[in-house]
């Protein structure tokens, strides 16, 4: 019998553990991650899927950080062979009834001038801010370098954030 609750208990702290979904008014955040960083790198890259079952559209505004100096949202596209990346300033719309996926090679967050690698293996607080919803705090998963999140769908292109440019 103790055998029994103890495997019940690391079975429900080891699955609340690793499901980190929020809900914020109409929103659902679901699984926000981001690759670790190498050491010196000036940005990094947030990912998440976004649902919105309420009747009127929001807007992901951006958000804050304690390991970089601002959260911008952040587009990234394939234009004339070449993969364009651009800031987002008005954020990116989340439709009424819609969800949008935030990706590498697509959009994402971008933890612009880094004060802390993200280190694989560890968790990080991210307060993402919403037009209409308002503000809510989640944790990000920091997977490895080169692995591809649960939001990798179809042949979204990888993409190394160091590299670029992002001005």
């Amino acid at each position: 019998m103790r055998s029994m609750t103890l495997a019940l208990f690391a079975l429900f702290f080891s699955t609340s553990s690793l499901a980190h979904d929020y809900t914020l008014n109409s929103l659902s955040i679901d699984h926000p991650w981001a690759r670790a960083t190498a050491p010196g790198a000036p940005v990094g890259g947030g990912f998440m899927s976004i649902s919105n079952t309420g009747d009127q559209a929001d807007r992901l505004l951006g958000g804050s950080v304690d390991f970089a100096s601002e959260v911008q949202i952040h587009e990234s596209s394939m234009a004339g062979g070449m993969m364009r990346m651009q800031h987002l300033p008005d954020g990116l719309v989340v439709p009424e009834g819609g969800k949008v996926v935030l990706r590498p090679g697509s959009y994402h967050l971008m933890f612009v001038g880094l004060q802390r690698r993200l280190v694989e293996g560890e968790r990080e607080t991210v307060t993402l801010m919403f037009e209409r919803a308002g503000e809510i705090e989640v944790e990000i998963s920091v997977a490895g370098p080169g692995e591809r999140g649960p939001h990798q769908e179809g042949d979204a292109m990888e993409m190394d954030h160091g590299d670029m440019s992002h001005e």
